[in-house]
């Protein structure tokens, strides 16, 4: 393959460290120009660091970085684009009130002082044909879904037509054929020697389809390099937890006919933060015994539906009901009905930051016996569950006493699921519960929500990651401006046709495949 313009990038035992943490230990990695790189580990084992050091986001306390085998010393990421390298952040860092137009001329850095916009018009719109996603040039991103705006970062590099480009977490709020559009036209133009990309990733399957090699990294150390073909999914998972420690929790789903009805939602309107209806006329049933995975682009009610099922959002319309009971998520009703709920980021939505562990894993029942007798809280027996809950679900923490912002996401997962699955659940509503978690934490958490399905809980799972989804869902319902228009069950599920529903282009109306 040609290689004229790509850059091969090496890093010599480039180390980072924060005060007494190395963050980063003489990591030497070595990519090939030409070729997709992808970068595995868990949640802090050096991924971000790494790159932020070749763009100069971060200046590295000892080591090199060689692009094309020379040395170069890169002391901002101004520099870095000088260079050729270009990066995609995990956040966005678009100008909300300017045009998508003037986002895209922006990136180029350098503008005169007087702009010819019709040319520049002309040109863009030349670009955005070679890119296998559109985005309007008049828009705003206040106008712009969170996936468009992922589509936006990704333009603004291409548009510089980079030498070296880095990814980091890029598909994450992209539909599957977005993500395989966007990564198989960035490994058509690394195999054509227009650049070389790194891309961090947490999805075993974007690696095997669309990477060349692969590296792993652990507490801030290099310890594999593999060419994707030579490897698989599960010694790179070995890899990046560490030998001897599980790497995978039994998913196994009981053999079971799906129950009755536990939740049906009945033509519910929930309104959104503008006032915008969210979600409209929206029709949903879970049933004993069966997980049901809302998949959609973020942005289309989601967020806001199940909000809505938990209380935190009031309804416009439409109704609820659990175990053929009106549902108003109250206090009452959760305790009487066994509904539990794992939100997303459950420290700000599930948690009081400045209690306990001991005291948050106790906000169900301080206010009931044993942990309540004649009007007082009886501590000793929060105390002691506590103790118990966080040795089963094996919480990391100082103690059930050490406030609870003090622990890991993943550790404060593992308290609130402890928590909400401590007594039997009959409704469980989880939110995206993995997002940002690393793979033990996502392994363990998996198999407790299995578990409360095999148990003969009813679970209603929304998650942006629809190989999560088609890993622990029964049944598939896809969520597109604030609808559910398709529906179909997970085994055998057609991830190009569930993608297309999730961008809106399905077939037509409320379709269902039959169930």
């Amino acid at each position: 393959m040609s290689t004229s313009h790509a850059l091969s990038l090496e890093t010599f035992e480039l180390t980072k460290r924060f005060g007494a943490f190395a963050a980063m230990d003489a990591v030497s990695l070595k990519v090939r120009p030409g070729t997709v790189h992808a970068l595995l580990g868990e949640n802090g084992a050096g991924k971000s660091t790494l790159v932020k050091c070749v763009v100069g986001y971060y200046k590295p306390d000892g080591g090199a970085v060689m692009l094309d085998g020379r040395e170069q010393q890169i002391d901002s990421p101004v520099a870095s684009r000088a260079l050729g390298i270009g990066m995609v952040y995990q956040h966005f860092t678009v100008v909300p009130g300017m045009t998508v137009a003037e986002n895209l001329l922006l990136a180029r850095g350098k503008l005169p002082a007087v702009i010819d916009w019709k040319r520049v018009r002309a040109e863009l719109s030349a670009f955005l044909e070679t890119t296998p996603f559109r985005l309007d040039l008049d828009a705003t991103p206040q106008d712009l879904s969170a996936g468009e705006k992922q589509k936006l970062e990704i333009l603004k590099q291409l548009y510089l037509k980079p030498r070296l480009l880095i990814l980091d977490e890029p598909t994450s709020v992209l539909t599957p054929q977005e993500a395989d559009e966007v990564l198989g036209l960035l490994k058509q133009r690394a195999h054509a020697g227009d650049c070389t990309v790194v891309m961090i990733t947490h999805k075993f399957r974007e690696v095997a389809e669309h990477a060349d090699d692969v590296s792993v990294l652990r507490r801030g150390r290099l310890v594999a390099s593999h060419a994707v073909a030579e490897v698989g999914a599960a010694q790179l998972a070995s890899a990046m937890v560490g030998e001897g420690k599980a790497t995978t929790v039994s998913l196994a789903r009981d053999l079971r006919e799906p129950g009755a009805a536990t939740l049906q939602v009945k033509q519910l309107v929930v309104a959104g933060d503008r006032g915008e209806l969210a979600v409209q006329g929206l029709d949903l049933t879970v049933h004993a015994g069966e997980i049901v995975g809302v998949a959609g682009v973020s942005g289309n009610g989601q967020r806001e539906l199940m909000e809505a099922l938990v209380g935190q959002r009031a309804t416009e319309g439409g109704s609820v009901h659990v175990a053929g009971e009106r549902f108003h998520a109250t206090r009452a009703q959760n305790r009487r009905l066994k509904v539990r709920s794992l939100p997303e980021e459950p420290l700000r939505n599930a948690c009081v930051g400045e209690l306990s562990v001991g005291h948050n894993m106790g906000l169900r029942v301080f206010d009931a016996p044993p942990a309540a007798r004649g009007g007082w809280l009886q501590w000793g027996v929060v105390r002691e569950r506590a103790r118990r809950l966080i040795a089963e679900y094996g919480v990391k923490t100082q103690g059930e006493g050490a406030p609870i912002r003090s622990l890991s996401g993943g550790n404060v997962q593992r308290a609130v699921l402890a928590r909400e699955l401590s007594e039997d659940a009959a409704l469980l509503l989880v939110s995206n519960p993995v997002f940002g978690l690393d793979f033990a934490a996502v392994a363990e958490i998996h198999g407790r929500l299995v578990a409360a399905r095999n148990r003969g809980a009813a679970v209603l799972l929304v998650s942006e990651d629809l190989d999560e989804l088609l890993t622990l869902a029964d049944r598939l319902v896809v969520m597109s401006e604030g609808r559910v228009v398709y529906e179909c069950p997970a085994a055998g599920a057609d991830r190009h046709t569930l993608g297309a529903h999730m961008g809106g282009h399905g077939d037509g109306g409320d379709e269902k495949a039959a169930a």
